[in-house]
């Protein structure tokens, strides 16, 4: 049975990758915190996570890199798996 695809080398690697890009959240353009990592990394939501442009879950591939994004961890998290263009876009509450 194969394991969690985001524990092995190649999902770590592009981590790395994208990470010594030192570039901004794609999502808010803030300053990623790069120095949080470990433990302070995992609650921090300021840290650096991997994000897909193309959500997984709506065919993205995980490996891509032109799929990579750098973002803040709550930024990642307040997303989910929209496929919005701008940041924070909600769906209207008149439905």
């Amino acid at each position: 049975m194969a394991g969690n695809p985001r524990n092995g080398r190649p999902y770590r690697r592009l981590c790395e990758q994208q990470r010594a890009l030192q570039l901004p959240c794609w999502w808010c353009g803030k300053d990623i915190d790069y120095q949080l990592t470990g433990e302070a990394g995992q609650r921090s939501p300021w840290a650096f996570t991997l994000d897909h442009a193309v959500p997984i879950s709506r065919g993205g591939d995980l490996l891509d890199p032109a799929n990579a994004r750098s973002a803040h961890r709550r930024c990642n998290s307040a997303r989910g798996n929209r496929t919005a263009s701008r940041p924070h876009e909600r769906a209207s509450r008149r439905w």
